[in-house]
């Protein structure tokens, strides 16, 4: 007996219908049809998520010739495979967008804007882009659960990075024109503290929501 036949067997002995269950597992009714007609392979936590569901055991569902376990092993580590993949691709890009918003700002700063022009650039990249890519990239932190623990870490890289952004960019010029020390605006480590935190919490919830 395969997979297919087993969860069908299943859902049927507990009474439930194909839209029922799908509502209960949080999948479509089609997405049922399809593991029960074996046209796909259910996810391993959709399989814990049935087997409490149909009150059967996990050997029970996933106990079987030693072929067809081979095909579902395989299906589930390439699944595993997919979702790193994705994941480290994600990683890459927010990655890639939090220093090149970084990057391009500096530029802007040190060899296009002067005179009135850099209060807009200021604006600009203090309450939008800075704040926007830096909750952006803790959402999908928490989401993913990058790095397990070490997400949090976040919270402290981003503080500090929204401290000392003003300090390198305007702040800076006018230390270099004036020759005075200012020192760092502490009202931007809470800011920073903040949008990340927020950023990481709300990734958490998501995922907590998924699983």
């Amino acid at each position: 007996m395969e997979i297919g036949s087993k969860i069908k067997n299943a859902r049927n002995e507990v009474g439930y219908t194909q839209e029922r269950a799908a509502e209960a597992l949080g999948v479509s009714r089609q997405t049922i049809s399809n593991w029960e007609n074996e046209k796909s392979y259910p996810d391993i936590v959709s399989v814990i998520k049935m087997s409490d569901l149909y009150s059967v055991s996990l050997d029970h569902l996933l106990k079987e010739e030693k072929e067809m376990k081979d095909t579902y092993l395989e299906y589930l580590e390439e699944s595993t495979n997919r979702v790193k993949s994705s994941n480290r691709l994600t990683k890459a890009i927010m990655i890639a967008v939090a220093v090149f918003v970084y990057a391009i700002t500096q530029y802007v700063f040190w060899t296009i804007a002067n005179g009135p022009t850099i209060t807009s650039y200021t604006i600009v990249f203090k309450y939008v882009l800075l704040p926007v890519s830096v909750l952006l990239m803790t959402v999908f932190a928490g989401k993913g659960n990058w790095w397990g623990k070490g997400k949090w870490t976040l919270v402290a890289i981003f503080s500090v990075l929204f401290l000392l952004v003003p300090s390198v960019t305007y702040v800076s010029v006018d230390t270099y024109a004036f020759r005075t020390f200012i020192f760092p605006n502490m009202k931007y480590l809470f800011v920073g503290c903040a949008t990340s935190l927020i950023g990481l919490l709300v990734g958490e919830r998501v995922r907590n929501k998924e699983k």
